[in-house]
């Protein structure tokens, strides 16, 4: 992942609250759960995503993907978008729900959950437990922030800053997943 920070700037966290509270920052920072997965996945595919290049919809595990998303627990959830920001997926018992299709990405699925969490404490107030779901395995976990999970957030909010304003993409690594992703022709086509 990306080192830390060595300019004296503001910090992205901080630039982060700030935004997302409505207050002055000269240049606003917003994250997305969708760029926190990304970035625990690759920092190549975040830099694409944060640029607004589409992906294949027609992915097969982007369909996939929607279509377990849009089917699974639709009769306990509800969707609820803050800030223009986050979109979440709250269930009946007032749990954040975070579904995927299977738990072979499983830290990227949790770091997105948890910044989900993480954004309702520290900008709405509003204290949660998550439920991470892999209906197509029949699996559900608990996800609790923590102070170690809070760590992560954080600094995975300063990578996510990092990558996201550097001029050019990181470099392209083969990892096990590519010949699935949505810019594998972003990446290894050329």
């Amino acid at each position: 992942m990306t080192e830390s920070r060595t300019d004296n700037s503001e910090d992205p966290v901080e630039k982060l609250l700030r935004s997302a509270r409505d207050e002055a920052v000269n240049d606003p920072f917003h994250v997305t759960g969708v760029m926190m997965q990304y970035y625990e996945v690759c920092e190549r595919e975040l830099w694409f995503a944060s640029r607004h290049l589409e992906i294949d919809r027609d992915n097969t595990a982007v369909v996939r993907g929607t279509q377990v998303d849009e089917s699974a627990y639709d009769d306990k959830r509800r969707n609820v978008s803050i800030d223009g920001t986050i979109a979440i997926d709250v269930l009946d018992d007032g749990r954040v729900m975070e579904v995927k299709p299977t738990s072979s990405l499983i830290k990227p699925a949790k770091l997105q959950l948890l910044y989900y969490l993480w954004y309702l404490d520290q900008v709405v107030g509003v204290e949660r437990e998550g439920v991470l779901a892999h209906p197509t395995e029949r699996k559900r976990e608990t996800v609790t922030l923590t102070d170690e999970n809070t760590r992560w957030v954080e600094e995975a909010i300063r990578g996510i800053y990092d990558v996201t304003t550097s001029d050019s993409p990181p470099p392209a690594e083969e990892k096990p997943f590519c010949e699935s992703c949505a810019y594998h022709d972003f990446c290894w086509s050329c």
